[in-house]
């Protein structure tokens, strides 16, 4: 019989596949049910750095637009800092699976110590959804990477539970930055609103929402790599994960844990059951008793030829094509 289990960020899961950040994690019914199906853990729906700065009396400060006003208000009446702690709360009561709470934020201000709130309020963990737009042309890299590493040394100093950033993919050197961030963990990657043009009405709207099966090769690369270079961080994948065997792909270049979630926009909360029946019906054929006798073995320095991970591998396969 196969063991699934898995460590991620210190907790113990019974496999290896998270549900991420979404509205499938935003209520204690749903949530109860993705237990049900067998997750191994769950990522709570996301709460917004401006939601709890406007909590701190910040949000909006020094404005004298109504309608700046009337959105604040309406925008945090429907998304409370205290729902998001009884939410915590709720679930820690009704569930067994860890859960991990979410904050998306834009900076490394004094929307921090909320971090401590919800530690008492008994999440395993925290999820970091970091993203600072480098706009500024006049602005160094330093400056942008600054507020990531500012970030982390304050959560250090605030929480006693582990937290990971959930990161983009567009970084300089991203093998250094995640060295340099010195944290429990990270999720690689985040995947951000996107804006598109609507050219028959002239309009901006959001592009696809939903990852597909082909995002699953960025994040795939960045594992293997990152995972056979900074061996004392834990890494979860997440983005283009849809079936059982991306989720092998994943832990074979060196995943710790896997998040999914399109995939069960797409296909229901029950396919949770399918992924992970044809993740121990691989193991049983390939003969792997444990997670851990297989993760990693496909990573970046533990195979005979890693040029397979670096661009310059991809040019060349595609260079005798017409």
């Amino acid at each position: 019989m196969s063991r699934l289990e898995t460590t991620y960020l210190g907790l113990k899961l019974k496999n290896p596949v998270i549900v991420g950040s979404s509205g499938l994690t935003s209520s204690i019914e749903k949530i109860k049910k993705i237990e049900e199906k067998g997750a191994g853990a769950i990522v709570l729906k996301s709460i917004f750095e401006e939601q709890i700065k406007y909590e701190a009396g910040s949000m909006a400060n020094g404005s004298d637009s109504p309608e700046a006003w009337d959105y604040v208000n309406y925008y945090v009446k429907n998304n409370t800092v205290q729902e998001y702690l009884d939410l915590i709360k709720k679930v820690k009561e009704e569930v067994k699976i860890p859960v991990i709470a979410s904050i998306n934020c834009v900076s490394s201000q004094e929307w921090t110590n909320f971090a401590k709130s919800i530690e008492l309020a008994g999440a395993d963990a925290i999820e970091i959804n970091v993203f600072v737009l480098p706009n500024d042309k006049n602005a160094s890299v330093d400056k942008y990477e600054s507020i990531y590493f500012e970030l982390a040394t304050k959560l250090k100093n605030i929480v006693n539970i582990p937290f990971a950033f959930k990161l983009g993919s567009q970084f300089t050197n991203l093998v250094g930055f995640v060295q340099k961030l010195n944290i429990p963990g990270v999720v690689l990657f985040n995947r951000f609103y996107a804006p598109d043009i609507d050219i028959d009405n002239m309009k901006f709207t959001s592009s696809e929402i939903f990852s597909s099966p082909a995002d699953l090769r960025n994040s795939l690369r960045w594992v293997g790599i990152i995972s056979s270079i900074v061996t004392d961080i834990d890494i979860a994948a997440s983005t283009g994960v849809h079936d059982g065997k991306a989720v092998i792909k994943q832990i074979l270049a060196g995943a710790t844990a896997v998040q999914i979630c399109s995939t069960l926009y797409n296909n229901g909360i029950e396919y949770l059951n399918t992924i992970i029946s044809d993740i121990e019906a691989w193991m049983a054929k390939k003969g792997y008793k444990s997670i851990q006798e297989f993760r990693g073995i496909m990573s970046y320095k533990q195979i005979d030829d890693p040029l397979v991970y670096e661009r310059a591998q991809f040019m060349k396969y595609f260079s005798s094509i017409q």
